[in-house]
């Protein structure tokens, strides 16, 4: 399962943009990239949301064809008609706006009603409890409608849900766009260090839901952390999901090791811990006597993050994260 994509709809994000704007306006127009080829920088369920007085929320390219489909996304809006768009290698537009190195993606650009603010509803809700849920969407009629995975009688809806892969499917009633959204990546750091401090405030503008845990009141404090989910214990069992990674960072062997232990035992993607190779010999002895198995052991990236000549704390934590994203991309 590719554990980054398809990106999750955060508080942030167009979707929670969307049902917020339906407050003030009539309708809005989500894009949503629907297929993606080559070297498009924005994958399939990347999403866009427009609305009527130009402010937009979101990317479909990287700022590749915002613009034309913010211009598109307009009409849409006017004539609350959906509209598909594709942008390729031999098109004009994509040329002019740099995508000629052979990426081409499709966008399906559509009206969202007042009506729609229900469903947007149920997608935060599962946003918000970590929970599974789809979007599937007639490509050629438009009709769109909130799939629950945990109700479904559809095989194929199912096996693509359950991989986590959007894409469109082909079915006699036209082609089909199923977009599943699955929980953001947590990233549970044992440790409010400096190296906390970075590795937090990136995590969390790759779209990952950060918590930090620390017993110490002097580091884990708010003022240090804003806008970030402290605790000075341990979040119970069902957080450690295979959805998450966990990083310990507090340079106490006590906690370091707490944390661990808790991280190795759970079904959790990726383990790491902070120091030398020194340093984590005297660790797997202390682990293994806490009853851990040399299976469970060798799931610790440690020395933790990336080999780049890491210095300091920021770059450290740029190497960090960079781990994190290669292993849950499952990059070679």
């Amino acid at each position: 399962m590719n554990l980054m994509e398809p990106q999750r709809p955060a508080e942030s994000t167009p979707i929670s943009a969307a049902r917020d704007w339906l407050e003030t306006f009539d309708g809005v127009a989500l894009a949503t990239v629907v297929s993606a080829w080559g070297s498009a920088p924005v994958p399939v369920g990347g999403q866009l949301v427009v609305a009527p007085d130009g402010r937009f929320e979101g990317s479909v390219s990287g700022g590749c064809v915002e613009i034309d489909v913010i211009t598109e996304a307009q009409d849409v809006i006017a004539t609350a008609k959906h509209k598909l768009l594709e942008f390729g290698i031999a098109d004009e537009t994509a040329w002019r706006a740099g995508l000629p190195c052979g990426g081409t993606i499709k966008i399906f650009v559509e009206p969202l009603r007042s009506a729609d603010r229900n469903s947007l509803d149920r997608i935060l809700e599962a946003c918000r409890s970590r929970g599974l849920i789809a979007v599937a969407t007639n490509l050629e009629t438009g009709d769109r409608r909130v799939v629950d995975p945990a109700a479904l009688d559809d095989p194929e809806f199912a096996e693509r849900i359950a991989a986590g892969e959007s894409g469109i499917l082909a079915r006699e009633e036209g082609d089909i766009f199923l977009h599943v959204l699955m929980p953001a990546v947590r990233l549970v750091l044992a440790g409010a260090t400096h190296v906390t401090q970075v590795l937090a405030d990136l995590a969390s503008r790759v779209g990952y839901d950060v918590v930090i845990v620390d017993p110490r009141p002097a580091f884990a404090s708010a003022a240090r952390f804003d806008g970030v989910t402290l605790r000075e214990e341990w979040p119970e069992a069902s957080v450690f999901d295979g959805r998450t990674a966990v990083v310990a960072l507090t340079h106490a062997a006590h906690l370091d090791d707490e944390a661990l232990a808790v991280a190795l035992r759970s079904d959790c993607f990726y383990v790491g811990a902070l120091g030398s190779k020194k340093t984590h010999a005297k660790r797997l002895e202390r682990l293994r006597a806490a009853g851990l198995t040399e299976d469970q052991l060798a799931r610790i990236h440690a020395p933790v993050g990336l080999a780049i000549g890491a210095k300091g704390p920021a770059e450290i934590a740029v190497s960090i994260l960079a781990e994190i994203v290669k292993v849950a991309r499952g990059a070679a």
